[in-house]
């Protein structure tokens, strides 16, 4: 099963540390965002890592190289301009293969375990689906939510396992969301959302990534979450 990081964005809350350094190499308690992602994806036994670059891109494939150091295979999916989330997914089809693949944003820190998504992929494809998602509570900063599963509004986490037919609409180079697909695909009932109610920050301004380093200089560990049932 491949993977895909999404680290196109230019992260303007962040300015300026994002002037001159891409968000996801942002470090978060000593270690920059998309370093944990690689080894959080290379301790759960991924080896091919599809990472999307726009916003000094030069300085992420400086930075990462070919994944080789953390025992990956990362190929590189540059964007002139960002795509947004579902056209940068869509521009990299082509390096993700024909069977469902895991993606995660670049600028979010969260111990869900990636171990998971291959069992989580093989219920996609046995059930028809399009897309699982997972789900966290509402943070502070959006507690209106993105999803109302069951009667209960959950905010997606950036976590996703899709099929590529989920952007079978989206040409590639083409600017894209990725919301409103979730959602189609939901009200369909072909998506499976999943909640974790683990550790989970989206790094979207100084104030929170302050507050995140806070939370990991008190407790900063390799334990991973357990699986969590789906909410259907």
């Amino acid at each position: 099963m491949k993977a895909m990081i999404l680290a196109a964005g230019r992260g303007l809350r962040m300015r300026p540390l994002t002037d001159t350094l891409p968000k996801p190499l942002i470090p978060v308690a000593g270690v920059p965002i998309i370093v944990r992602h690689l080894q959080a994806l290379a301790g759960a036994g991924f080896r091919e890592v599809v990472i999307n670059h726009a916003w000094l891109g030069e300085r992420l494939v400086g930075a990462l190289g070919d994944g080789a150091r953390f025992g990956l295979v990362i190929r590189w999916s540059p964007e002139a301009l960002a795509l947004e989330t579902a056209g940068g997914i869509a521009h990299a089809l082509a390096l993700l293969g024909t069977e469902p693949f895991l993606v995660m944003n670049g600028d979010i820190v969260c111990d869900w375990d990636p171990a998971q998504a291959a069992p989580l992929a093989a219920r996609v494809v046995h059930d028809d689906l399009l897309a699982c998602c997972v789900l966290v509570d509402n943070p502070q900063h959006h507690p209106e939510g993105d999803f109302e599963v069951e009667g209960r509004r959950l905010t997606f986490s950036g976590i996703g396992i899709y099929q590529p037919a989920l952007f079978a609409t989206i040409s590639p180079g083409a600017h894209a969301r990725l919301g409103p697909l979730l959602h189609a695909a939901l009200a369909a009932k072909r998506m499976l959302p999943i909640h974790h109610p683990g550790l989970w920050s989206d790094v979207g301004d100084p104030q929170r990534l302050a507050a995140l380093e806070r939370l990991l200089g008190c407790h900063d560990s390799p334990n991973r979450s357990a699986p969590n049932p789906a909410l259907r």
